[in-house]
């Protein structure tokens, strides 16, 4: 288990606070495990073991816990057993029933520190605002970056570890598996199904789970590439399947809500205003690519663009498409006031490509940094423009 010090350092100063701490992600990206590593830093400041109360929702023993009003006695009857402040971790809250009252009672009643999980979007919606608005702070946990990858894979040869994590992405427990291929495989498509089935058909009550597989293998199979539900709908419509484009939009935002999904906006540069139609998308981690559909290797360039997609929300960017007249800029990328550009691509292997990467670039008429980012070994910067390594611009955060 690592230290994963990238979401501790962030939360560790709301320890303590009267603010529910909301951990939210896909499933099995580690949010569970981070609940323990928080955990370890109370122990650390002297915090009796006898302090807290930790339920797992989705353990079928805690079933009965399932409904808010015996969540709500049971806790209540732990905390008498407890001196000083009662510190509650509760894993996969979404599974209980007005949950939402319930915490809200337990900050009033109690003098406790409370930590959840959740891994749908929605956890963060609808009753919450209500119940908790100004009360609560949202960490994302994504699966691992590649520089966690390093570290937990101990790995001396950088570029054959690169090369695993292109095909197999960051899914924490896959370490467990040594990253065996076949066994990884299973697991990643495990995964998948779960994802499919709890937080996305259940939830939303699908009916046409075909037409929902369906948009999904289209959403997997097209990462990084614009496209609106207008042009899915016409797509499967000549594929002898009607589907209007909003239960597209509406299936895919379910896939949002489960953080299967990631949408990125395109943005008029010129114009300075966000575009309402063709926006890109990207998943979670590209491991569950690699399960089910494949071709991750095949597809370097999507799979490079999601790869540093990822690491740019991991690093606290809002991130946009830019556009440019009739050129394109994949991330426009702004935090706290900072903004860069960067250009994705897998090698600059010839002028046409070159000119295209680094001219995008070249059109955007202000200070702030660019980048390009390749698999090439030898680096030239440009223009001012800085050319990096991608394994480089991963690891130098």
């Amino acid at each position: 288990m690592i230290k994963r010090n990238l979401y501790i350092d962030k939360i560790r100063p709301f320890i303590n606070s009267d603010l529910v701490k909301v951990l939210t992600g896909i499933r099995r990206s580690g949010k569970s495990v981070m609940l323990k590593l928080i955990k370890n830093e109370l122990l650390d400041m002297k915090v009796s073991e006898n302090q807290f109360i930790h339920i797992n929702f989705e353990d079928m023993s805690n079933s009965n816990l399932c409904n808010a009003e015996n969540l709500h006695q049971y806790i209540l009857e732990k905390a008498k057993e407890i001196d000083g402040i009662v510190y509650l971790f509760f894993d996969e809250l979404q599974e209980v029933t007005n949950w939402e009252k319930c915490i809200n009672s337990f900050r009033v009643k109690l003098d406790c520190d409370i930590y959840i999980t959740g891994s749908n979007a929605r956890l963060l919606s609808g009753e919450l605002a209500t119940y908790l608005a100004g009360r609560y702070v949202e960490f994302t946990i994504y699966p691992f970056s590649f520089e966690e990858f390093i570290e937990i894979t101990k790995s001396i040869d950088i570029a054959k570890a690169f090369k695993k994590y292109v095909t197999l992405g960051g899914m924490p427990f896959l370490s467990n598996l040594n990253y065996n291929y076949d066994a990884s495989i299973q697991y990643l498509s495990d995964i998948y199904n779960s994802v499919v089935l709890k937080d996305i058909i259940k939830r939303n009550n699908i009916r046409d789970v075909d037409m929902l597989e369906r948009i999904i293998n289209y959403v997997i199979a097209n990462i990084g590439q614009t496209f609106s539900a207008t042009s899915i709908s016409k797509y499967f419509k000549s594929e002898n399947r009607n589907v209007s484009p909003e239960t597209v939009l509406n299936y895919i935002k379910a896939c949002e809500n489960a953080f299967l999904f990631y949408r990125v906006k395109r943005n008029d540069l010129i114009g300075k205003k966000i575009l309402a139609v063709n926006d890109k998308y990207f998943i979670a981690d590209h491991g569950l690519r690699e399960a089910v559909y494949g071709k991750n290797q095949r597809d370097i360039n999507l799979i490079l663009e999601n790869i540093v997609f990822m690491e740019l929300l991991r690093r606290g960017y809002k991130v946009t498409v830019g556009k440019i007249n009739n050129l394109e800029i994949d991330f426009v990328c702004e935090n706290k006031g900072e903004k860069i550009y960067i250009q994705v691509a897998y090698l600059l292997a010839s002028k046409e490509t070159i000119r295209r990467e680094f001219g995008s670039l070249m059109a955007v008429q202000d200070n702030y940094p660019k980048y390009v980012l390749t698999m090439d070994e030898f680096t030239s910067d440009r223009e001012g423009i800085k050319h990096m390594n991608i394994r480089d611009f991963l690891l130098n955060s």
